[in-house]
């Protein structure tokens, strides 16, 4: 069922914990099965320096999460803002399509994140600021994603 990257981030996830007093921090779930993710950002100079997950839920939810900290980590806040589900789907090689929503979870805190990081700052997101929930690249029906 799950790929044996999957498996590896789940057995042993990266840059899990949280981070005091962080820069940036994103939190959603999904009402439907329960997943809750939190994402903690350290930045420096534009840059993600440091960040943590804790994630309540299965399997796929903590190996996403697990992956989306290590795409992001030292990319700038432009690059990590812009990487999807897709990304994190496919640097796990894959997830069945009833996970993907998890995929989606982790993009969006980290997404989510950033965005509580630049509202910090005093910096408008813009409106060119990704949202995080996009149900075209989902693979869900509904929108059950929401900001906790």
């Amino acid at each position: 069922m799950y790929t044996q990257t999957v498996m590896e981030h789940f057995m042993k996830p990266h840059n899990v914990g949280e981070i005091e007093q962080a820069d940036g921090v994103g939190e959603v779930g999904n009402a439907t099965c329960g997943d809750i993710m939190r994402i903690t950002l350290k930045i420096k100079d534009d840059k993600i320096e440091d960040i943590k997950f804790k994630t309540f839920g299965c399997a796929a939810a903590i190996a996403t999460s697990s992956m989306v900290t290590d795409l992001a980590k030292g990319k700038s806040l432009e690059e990590a803002g812009r990487i999807t589900n897709k990304d994190v789907a496919a640097a796990l090689e894959g997830l069945p399509p009833i996970k993907m929503h998890c995929s989606n979870l982790a993009a969006t805190a980290l997404k989510a994140a950033i965005r509580d990081y630049r509202k910090g700052q005093g910096i408008d997101p813009g409106e060119n600021e990704p949202e995080g929930h996009d149900e075209a690249d989902c693979g869900c029906e509904d929108d059950h994603h929401h900001e906790a």
